[in-house]
């Protein structure tokens, strides 16, 4: 790796350390004693702080688990532009984190997410088990899948010049990314917004789906295993 490359390698493996340190003191807080933002979390009051801190909370936890998957396409970019690159890909799971926040808002008002942002009932769980399931088979996943996996070919055909233009190339490939992934993130629901080990699982799914040959081949696999499973809950 040329010398002129490690500052933006470190701050790539710094901020979703970073990211990954302050969902783990959440996560124990919210699984142990309740006395830290957790506790305000769960407050029934859905007033403008209480959305901006789970808001946070969500584009934390898609900082962390998103950004190391998109590494390589920062990587091969490189220079100033990389760095806004970033900023524009992370923008738009900032984005995709007010979605989560309301779909969050929807299910508790629906009481189909409990206080604790687990699902309320097995049933519920299928649902969402089965949806991510599905889409793993669809053709907008395959396509999204497809631009993921091909850091080198986005960035060949859409290049732009200027910081500007790296924000938007950013974004572009973001949106792709959660075109491949939203449906995933349905499993943060599922199993526990705040449980660790799903959190886990999932980063390390998407990396293996974004970065290695078999991805395509694990996408069908892990949605035939969704289904199953979602009938079964069911």
């Amino acid at each position: 790796m040329p010398a002129r490359a490690w500052p933006l390698a470190a701050v790539l493996v710094l901020v979703p350390l970073v990211c990954w340190a302050w969902i783990v003191v959440l996560s124990r807080d919210m699984y142990g004693p309740m006395t830290g933002a957790s506790a305000w979390m769960m407050t029934p009051a859905w007033d403008a702080p209480h959305l901006f801190l789970l808001w946070t909370m969500w584009a934390v936890m898609m900082t962390g688990m998103m950004l190391p998957s998109a590494a390589p396409m920062i990587l091969l970019a490189g220079g100033r532009q990389a760095y806004f690159l970033a900023l524009g890909y992370v923008s738009v799971w900032a984005a995709f984190s007010a979605g989560a926040t309301a779909l969050q808002w929807v299910l508790m008002r629906a009481l189909i997410l409990t206080p604790m942002m687990e699902m309320s009932s097995a049933r519920a769980g299928a649902v969402l088990l089965a949806a991510a399931g599905v889409y793993q088979w669809t053709p907008l996943k395959r396509a999204c899948l497809t631009k993921c996996q091909s850091p080198m070919a986005f960035l060949m055909r859409r290049w732009r010049s200027g910081s500007s233009g790296a924000f938007r190339m950013g974004a572009e490939h973001g949106a792709y990314c959660v075109g491949c992934c939203w449906a995933l993130m349905l499993l943060l629901f599922a199993g526990g917004v705040m449980n660790l080990w799903v959190i886990a699982g999932l980063t390390a799914f998407v990396a293996f789906e974004k970065l290695t040959p078999a991805g395509a081949w694990s996408a069908r696999i892990s949605g035939l295993l969704l289904v199953a499973l979602g009938v079964w809950l069911a």
